[in-house]
């Protein structure tokens, strides 16, 4: 077992993170920029150590003062939480070299499965649905042409090494596609350093269900069921919840399996999440493969009751999975409410600053994951989430009741935050009813 681990993020999984680190007795190192060095987890940490200015590339993106720090503290292993350097596969390949051990993927297994191509060519192999599209990387814009041809309109361009709705447009005729595949190339750029982008088909009405999958260097490989994370908001997810209403459990199940099939197909070791879009005959088509914890494994730890960030650590120290796929049952329903430093009546625009009041909801079934206590300064510099609200009952009808009471009961100010959008959509017929498509939030905010 790892003795010491710095922890290569900030905010609530930070904090998240060293929890499960003194759970297991492993200490945990914390690092920080300035624009963080108020934030209360910090005192959580055995040890906190300042990695340069607010700006990300200066501080958490910064590899060279990462591993400096991880050097000085004398730490066996990174955990990189999810965002900044967690899908970043020179950096596992960094720590490797420096003889620390990185909390995730291989960085074999990440290329494999972290760009959106290569991952595509490992799942054809292992028989998980995709949808029709490029084989690759698109060379040329006549190549682009052709491939949208034969697919048929509307096709979305995505880009090969990112997500979150940067280099991706929706493309109905071939005018479109041509004046958007430059631009979605030099967006991807941008973003993520690398320019590939790929077509597929798009679907116009589709729901978004992802499924948790980990692995172990051992070989196994276990999927902990789906989630739902269709109500989103220009690619970003604002509600999940587990397991899916109103989908085919034998449907889901084959998928669910075609998931791990797929991760282990990759020696991969760790958590990931294979990504899917179920159109409305529930035929499912996978999305992409995220290799690190995503925001919302608190509703599959609600429902199965397995710890996702402990066990992702101790299979990183070459533990083998403590339970098997017949082990793993669900049990109720849970759902998770994002919680954004953002104005919904204003467009969502940031609402950064100082939180003076801060009451938390409580009772049984529900979780908070936050590092915001009253004082609080929301800085302008990074994601404007500020927590997680996830509850979990015995059916999806209590949990949305629950969700509901529990919403009522939180209160932050004076910045706006997401929080009254949530109590609107608990009570939205159509949410309450399960099943909402991807675009449904958006077109109820027109």
């Amino acid at each position: 077992m790892f003795r010491r681990v710095l922890i290569a993020n900030r905010g609530e999984i930070a904090l998240r993170i060293i929890r499960a680190c003194h759970e297991l007795g492993i200490e945990a190192v914390c690092v920080y920029s300035q624009a963080d060095k108020d934030a209360s987890y910090l005192h959580l940490a055995d040890r906190a150590i300042c990695i340069g200015p607010g700006p990300a590339r200066d501080s958490y993106l910064n590899i060279a003062r990462l591993i400096s720090a991880a050097e000085v503290a004398d730490v066996d292993a990174i955990h990189p939480g999810y965002g900044f350097l967690a899908e970043r596969a020179d950096f596992s390949e960094i720590c490797r070299d420096c003889k620390i051990e990185f909390i995730g993927p291989s960085p074999e297994a990440m290329k494999k499965l972290g760009d959106k191509v290569e991952a595509k060519r490992y799942a054809k192999a292992a028989k998980v649905p995709v949808f029709p599209g490029s084989e690759g990387a698109i060379e040329d814009e006549e190549e682009a042409v052709k491939t949208a041809a034969e697919i048929g309109y509307p096709v979305i361009i995505k880009a090969a090494a990112g997500g979150g709705g940067r280099g991706m447009r929706v493309c109905h005729n071939e005018a479109s596609l041509r004046t958007n595949l430059r631009n979605c190339a030099q967006e991807a750029k941008a973003a993520f350093g690398d320019g590939s982008v790929f077509l597929e088909k798009f679907l116009e009405k589709a729901r978004h269900v992802e499924v948790q999958v980990i692995g172990d260097k051992h070989g196994h490989a276990v999927h902990l069921f789906e989630r739902d994370c269709s109500m989103q908001r220009r690619h970003q997810k604002v509600i999940e919840e587990a397991p899916a209403p109103g989908v085919d459990r034998k449907k889901i199940s084959a998928v669910c399996d075609s998931a791990a099939r797929l991760v282990k197909s990759a020696d991969y070791s760790g958590a990931a999440t294979v990504e899917f879009l179920m159109d409305d005959e529930q035929n499912f088509y996978m999305l992409e493969v995220n290799t690190r914890v995503q925001v919302e494994h608190p509703v599959t730890e609600f429902i199965t009751g397995i710890d996702i960030v402990q066990t992702s650590i101790l299979v990183a120290a070459g533990e083998p999975l403590p339970f098997r796929q017949k082990d793993i049952k669900i049990e109720g329903h849970a759902i998770e409410c994002r919680i954004n430093a953002e104005d919904p009546a204003k467009g969502f625009m940031p609402s950064a600053g100082r939180i003076d009041t801060w009451r938390v909801p409580g009772g049984p079934g529900v979780r908070l994951d936050s590092h915001v206590v009253p004082g609080y300064t929301v800085p302008p510099t990074y994601d404007s989430m500020v927590g997680k609200l996830i509850v979990h009952a015995g059916s999806r009808e209590a949990a949305i009741r629950r969700s509901s009471r529990a919403l009522a009961e939180f209160e932050v100010g004076p910045i706006k935050t997401t929080i009254p959008l949530h109590r609107e959509l608990m009570a939205d017929s159509a949410f309450v009813t399960g099943g909402v498509d991807i675009h449904f939030l958006e077109r109820r905010l027109k």
